[in-house]
């Protein structure tokens, strides 16, 4: 998924007993996530696209699992389908989608043994089976549903039925994030595009799930609703307390001082070497110290880890522990909250809730020398 773009739903048209015609456009985005404008009535929450009603026949086509088993979408008529097209490398939207669809297969109890999630890869430099089946073991997904690929002629002419533009973008990959809901009798439905927002996962999963519920027999009742409307973001001028790895807390925010704040996932050591990327910066914790410049704190984004034990496995797996405080942001309303837009993503913030700098470390780690000159560049221009 983009990491500079993010793409946004301007029409949809159904041509019926044809296919699909999408009319998709890319929008440059400087700040707040892009939001999704939908056919549908609009939630409470900007960032939650609550699905927009489509009808007509889902094409048809045949591609290859995880494990390398042909699946074809007429292979899986009498059972409701979530079709998702995500990058096995993506870092940003992809795996808040995945997270989202997980949710609300699980909201619907029993009567999710009706429904088959599928993802379909979206990174025309990522086609090989390996990178579907590492993205769906970073995040425990590998028996969870598939997640499909093939040539990048069998994947374009998929994109091509289904509206989904993919390509690279500046070096990055840039692709639609849709996901359609495909009736027990292989008819559109429903299509939902995520919008990069952490705290609206279980909204979207939500919302899914009503879409769900609605295509199954006897119309299950679901297994808890979150509140649909707009949630409150806890940015650098909220005072914040997460819960801090490995016991205790860790604050944010005013009366806490400037803080150099690093966003990550550990499902991120599947596309890079995180584990480095964390020890190298006990160096700048030190030489912070020893300059009075900003400490250093990171936040996990439990929201969208495979498993709680995620975190506690991966700070007990490094050779030498960290220097810095570790805390949980197990809602996503501090990652939306402090503009977060890649995983791994550094921002640094002042005492008084400005933002003085950030950078995404998706597209590459700065040395500790570069690094300290940012900082004390960002710190001298605040002034």
């Amino acid at each position: 998924m983009s990491r500079r773009l993010h793409w946004l739903v301007l029409a949809i048209a159904l041509v019926v007993g044809v296919g699909i015609g999408a009319a998709i456009a890319i929008v440059h985005s400087s700040g707040a996530p892009a939001e999704p404008v939908s056919a549908g009535p609009q939630p409470a929450n900007p960032a939650l696209d609550p699905g927009t009603r489509l009808s007509g026949a889902a094409p048809d086509f045949t591609l290859s699992d995880e494990f390398g088993k042909r699946v074809s979408l007429r292979s899986l008529r009498g059972k409701v389908v979530v079709l998702s097209f995500n990058d096995p490398k993506c870092t940003t939207i992809c795996p808040l989608t995945t997270t989202a669809l997980l949710r609300a297969k699980a909201l619907l109890g029993p009567s999710g043994s009706n429904v088959e999630l599928i993802g379909v890869g979206a990174n025309p430099e990522a086609t090989g089976t390996k990178w579907v089946r590492a993205y769906s073991r970073a995040h425990r997904m590998l028996h969870k549903w598939r997640f499909l690929t093939g040539s990048l002629p069998e994947l374009k002419r998929v994109w091509r039925a289904y509206g989904i533009q993919a390509a690279v973008v500046n070096g990055a990959i840039d692709h639609t994030p849709a996901t359609y809901v495909i009736d027990s009798r292989g008819r559109f439905s429903r299509l939902f595009v995520t919008s990069m927002s952490y705290s609206s996962v279980d909204q979207l999963g939500y919302e899914m799930a009503r879409s769900l519920a609605a295509l199954l027999p006897g119309h299950p009742r679901l297994r808890g609703a979150p509140p649909l409307g707009a949630i409150d973001l806890l940015g650098p001028r909220d005072r914040v307390t997460l819960p801090r790895a490995g016991g205790g807390s860790v604050r944010l925010g005013p009366g806490s001082g400037p803080h150099l704040v690093l966003f990550f996932d550990t499902w991120e050591t599947e596309v890079a070497d995180l584990t480095a990327q964390l020890q190298a910066l006990n160096a700048y914790q030190a030489a912070a110290k020893r300059e009075g410049l900003p400490p250093l704190v990171a936040v996990d984004e439990g929201k969208v880890e495979a498993s709680p034990q995620a975190l506690p496995r991966l700070l007990a797996a490094l050779p030498q522990p960290l220097t810095y405080p570790v805390a949980v942001d197990a809602s996503g309303r501090v990652a939306d909250g402090y503009r977060v837009q890649d995983s791994p993503w550094l921002e640094l913030v002042s005492g008084s809730g400005r933002f003085l700098y950030y950078q995404d470390l998706a597209e590459g780690w700065p040395t500790q020398k570069q690094l300290l000159a940012k900082v004390r560049t960002a710190l001298k221009r605040a002034k």
